[in-house]
């Protein structure tokens, strides 16, 4: 953190030039997903403002865009940065499963999984096998697909934001502030999407700024994008792609299924306290 009050103020300078520019970039896409329709082009350009936003601040205050953190860093926060999403996203799936906000998918759902993903007329496969190939499918495939979107986010909030923070405020500091501007960034989505606003609002910003200080002690840990990256899109893949097709709905618990659901934000929310206090005890 920076000590010259000068130095501080030119700091604040760049997050804001970087922020409007995100608004600036963002707003007619948010506007044609909500207005229009969400088509994956929109929701894939959205995701890429952030990248162009930091690209573009760098260039304004004369710095070169290879001065950001792309080399890969250590493979060991790479493997992390897969397993910990990974794991919370089937830990919040367990826990749906054990106190009955939903059921263990039945042989029926899991072969329209199957069938959806193609592995069918490549020999008889049984709901098993489905499932075990499915899970790897698109927990490799689907997480590479998928990283070629979140890297436009994180180029910008983990590649360059939150290392502008980190200038002017603690790791505690850079977590909360880069997570509630990271959620307010969704929130046009959030609002067309929602079905109920106080709550999803409640769980969608509990599940952000988790994520955040996780993704943001992995970053400086590795001094590395790429853990933030792989997080991301695997935090994706397992709370959106995975574990809903696993899982069969019971009517008046939805509020606590999918990304917005109360059991993935609590589980998030524990992950978190446990990395903040790992990043404060490493003093971070």
């Amino acid at each position: 953190m920076l000590k010259n009050l000068s130095e501080r103020r030119e700091a604040w300078k760049t997050i804001f030039i970087f922020l409007a520019l995100v608004v600036v970039l963002t707003s007619p896409f948010h506007y044609a997903i909500v207005k229009l329709y969400p088509s994956r082009i929109y929701v894939g350009a959205i995701m890429w403002c952030p990248a162009i936003a930091a690209f573009i601040t760098m260039k304004i205050k004369g710095r070169k865009i290879s001065s950001l953190n792309w080399n890969w860093g250590n493979w060991k926060y790479i493997r992390l940065s897969y397993f910990v999403p990974a794991l919370y996203g089937i830990i919040t799936y367990a826990l749906i499963w054990i106190f009955g906000f939903g059921n263990l998918a039945n042989e029926e759902t899991i072969i329209d999984w199957g069938m959806e993903l193609g592995l069918f007329g490549i020999g008889t496969l049984n709901p098993t096998s489905i499932t075990i190939i499915a899970i790897i499918l698109v927990g490799t495939v689907e997480v590479v697909r998928a990283s070629a979107t979140t890297l436009g986010e994180e180029i910008g909030w983990r590649g360059f934001f939150i290392y502008e923070l980190r200038k002017v405020l603690s790791y505690t500091g850079v977590s909360i502030f880069s997570g509630i501007i990271w959620a307010v960034w969704h929130w046009p989505l959030l609002v067309y999407y929602s079905n109920n606003m106080l709550l999803e609002f409640i769980t969608f910003f509990t599940v952000i700024i988790s994520m955040s200080f996780i993704m943001t002690y992995y970053t400086f840990k590795s001094k590395s994008l790429w853990p933030a990256v792989i997080f991301h899109a695997v935090s994706n893949v397992y709370i959106q792609k995975i574990m809903p097709p696993l899982t069969m709905k019971i009517e008046g618990t939805e509020e606590w299924l999918g990304e917005n659901g109360i059991m993935f934000a609590i589980v998030t929310f524990v992950f978190g306290i446990y990395f903040w206090r790992k990043a404060i005890k490493e003093k971070m």
